[in-house]
């Protein structure tokens, strides 16, 4: 694995070690970000299942401003640590140690917003309509967000999610990769 584009480009990341994370390929990444726009100027990107942290530190590496890796292993988030000491700017990134759910009424308490989020969930445990949900009814989402989800094919998303609207979906492999944007109450 390796940042692809951008400030950080070319560099290695790692991935998790063991069975239960599953990174995201290269191919795919490159696919993912040419799709939502291959650079950014700014933005706040939230990653629910960061794993090896490769999605947000793509997109930093591509122009957003920082990102927030959620993580609920102990390996993956030693591996983000890993992988951000990499760029050189750890300011940009904060790494959070919980499940996606107690992360999300955190981030609500903070009143914090998010221009762009990132969910590849384990395949088992896919929830991204139900997180998204959680994301407008707390009022995380800023106008205009994309929402990048990464899935396999039983996910089976939805054309239309209440609020968002469908941008995009390709199928590269078993990985479907479905966008959306948060069009804002």
């Amino acid at each position: 694995m390796r940042i692809i584009s951008g400030e950080f480009g070319g560099r290695r990341l790692k991935a998790v070690p063991g069975m239960k994370t599953r990174p995201t390929t290269d191919k795919v990444k490159e696919a993912m970000f040419n799709i939502i726009g291959p650079y950014f100027q700014g933005g706040i990107a939230l990653d629910l299942f960061a794993g090896s942290g490769g999605l947000s530190i793509e997109g930093v590496s591509r122009g957003m401003e920082e990102a927030y890796l959620v993580d609920r292993q102990y390996q993956a988030i030693k591996t983000i640590k890993s992988n951000v000491e990499v760029t050189k700017h750890p300011e940009k990134f904060h790494i959070i140690k919980s499940d996606a759910w107690r992360a999300l009424k955190t981030f609500s308490k903070k009143k914090q917003k998010f221009d762009y989020l990132f969910l590849d969930p384990p395949y088992k445990k896919q929830k991204i309509v139900a997180i998204i949900d959680e994301m407008k009814e707390n009022d995380l989402l800023a106008k205009g967000a994309i929402i990048l989800c990464e899935t396999n094919q039983e996910a089976d998303l939805p054309e239309e999610i209440s609020g968002c609207s469908l941008l995009h979906r390709s199928d590269y492999g078993i990985t479907e990769v479905t966008v959306y944007q948060y069009n804002g109450r």
